[in-house]
């Protein structure tokens, strides 16, 4: 006879302790050390998508507006929203609970109740529609006009996914308008200045197509093929098959929260609603707008994005200006350029500096290539505040600039969706120089020593001891995975 052992409350923690080993190891394997080996299958696409097919000899059918302002951003997400009339496609990171994400929200249900149809996709493990926000998934998913959709959503036994994020950060309306740059939703990309935590400065372009006629030939049209794309792949899923009585209870009583919250707004502040922005008078004209954007697939992606910006580099003449909240440059991201293929005469950089910066991980790895990048000979100046700079734009010769959501970091380049449209338009170059002026102004160069010039206008920002020390133990923890960071 068989005697059944009999199994201790020890004896089961111990065990359940055995496989959340396994599963760390696991998981540390497949969700983090994979990507340090995995290779991406090689296409000839840096050396087939030439430069030149950004350039237009004549202005074209589409114009673009520079949204730089946080509170007006805000105002121009929500006019885009108030003034469709028959479709928005809509795709962002993620979400912050606060003032400004209940408008939007609740804007989207406005325009979703007058018959607009509604396509709404967000990263599938930061969307962040958790807790207060959880039931926003359930009011949407409950509502006939909106899709909501995102993408890759967690999985437990996949861990080689959690890395494959969606990153893009648009806003396209009735095919006619769209908005792409770096902000996500949450309080801190709009606030008015006096705003009591911490901000972040970003930017949008909205592009718009003046030839309804000809809609194949705007980036708009171009735009929405990609949504398109994204919105029908296998990676992105409906958050469930259909929803219980209890959460269909809980998204109609959302509904009516939000509802009510955009209502009481509009009484207290009027002033956000209602503005019918006129898109061709604050826009500029362009030659050339293209959007370029990354694979989507998994593990480490074909870095089409950072191709076309190396391109770019090789065939700029006099100067490349560059923003970015974190520059990583690692040695597998220079690999397809050499200094010797550079020719302008001038690089900046600007980016954050550790006091300035909210992102600890990000600035270890900064920390390591910093010196190299000030060796190099770029000039680089740091923000020092208010807040932090999260715009993500490049200026080649005065005449391309690109705006959107690609971070000079290996996370940008390798792992994540990313979007940028490249703008041919010396006009609309130096009115992005002359807004990217202002935040230099609030920065500081780093000089030959690697310590900043003096400025009579501008004081380095202090940073704390214990986020110098942070940041130094990081430095050395993330060495060896900064193709993660």
């Amino acid at each position: 006879m068989f005697k059944i052992a009999k199994l201790t409350i020890d004896d089961i923690l111990k065990f359940i302790a055995d496989i959340l080993k396994v599963y760390a190891l696991y998981a540390a394997i497949f969700g983090v050390i994979i990507f340090g080996l995995h290779r991406p299958k090689a296409t000839d696409y840096i050396d087939t998508h030439r430069v030149e097919r950004f350039l237009g000899n004549e202005i074209c059918q589409d114009r673009v507006a520079l949204v730089e302002d946080r509170y007006e951003s805000g105002i121009a997400r929500i006019s885009l929203i108030e003034n469709a009339k028959e479709s928005l496609d809509i795709s962002y990171y993620t979400i912050h609970d606060g003032v400004s994400t209940n408008i939007f929200l609740g804007s989207i249900l406005d325009a979703a109740d007058r018959g607009v149809q509604v396509r709404f996709i967000l990263d599938g493990l930061f969307h962040n529609l958790r807790g207060k926000l959880k039931d926003t998934i359930y009011a949407f998913s409950s509502h006939p006009n909106i899709e909501l959709k995102f993408y890759e959503p967690f999985d437990f036994f996949r861990p080689w996914t959690w890395n494959n994020i969606l990153h893009d950060k648009l806003v396209i309306v009735d095919d006619k308008l769209a908005m792409i740059g770096g902000r996500n939703i949450g309080d801190k990309y709009f606030a008015k200045e006096g705003y009591k935590k911490p901000t972040v400065d970003d930017r949008d372009v909205v592009i718009v197509n003046t030839d309804e006629e000809n809609p194949k030939g705007s980036a708009v049209w171009q735009i929405k093929r990609y949504f398109n794309t994204l919105w029908d792949h296998e990676f992105s899923k409906y958050p469930a098959p259909a929803l219980s009585k209890s959460q269909h209870r809980k998204g109609q009583d959302r509904i009516e929260y939000l509802s009510n919250y955009v209502e009481e707004v509009r009484q207290t502040r009027p002033h956000i609603f209602g503005n019918n922005i006129d898109w061709m008078e604050t826009s500029l004209p362009t030659n050339n707008i293209t959007l370029i954007h990354n694979p989507l697939q998994r593990l480490n992606k074909e870095p089409w994005c950072l191709y076309e910006i190396i391109n770019l580099m090789k065939e700029a003449e006099h100067s490349i200006f560059i923003q970015s909240p974190y520059v990583i440059p690692t040695k597998k991201m220079l690999s397809p350029l050499s200094t010797e293929e550079l020719m302008a005469d001038r690089i900046d950089i600007l980016t954050n500096s550790l006091a300035a910066s909210p992102n600890f991980l990000a600035s270890s790895g900064y920390r390591k290539y910093r010196k190299r990048i000030i060796d190099s000979g770029v000039n680089v100046y740091e923000f020092q505040g208010p807040g932090s700079i999260h715009a993500k734009s490049f200026i080649f010769d005065d005449r391309l600039s690109l705006v959107g959501s690609f971070n000079v970091d290996p996370r940008s380049a390798y792992l994540s969706t990313e979007t940028m449209v490249v703008i041919d338009s010396e006009e609309f170059a130096a009115h992005l120089r002359d807004a990217i002026d202002d935040q230099i102004a609030n920065s500081l160069l780093v000089g030959g020593d690697y310590s900043y010039q003096y400025s009579p206008k501008v004081d380095a920002k202090p940073v704390s001891t214990l986020k110098l020390w942070l940041v130094r133990v990081l430095s050395v923890i993330v060495y060896l995975f900064d193709y993660m960071l």
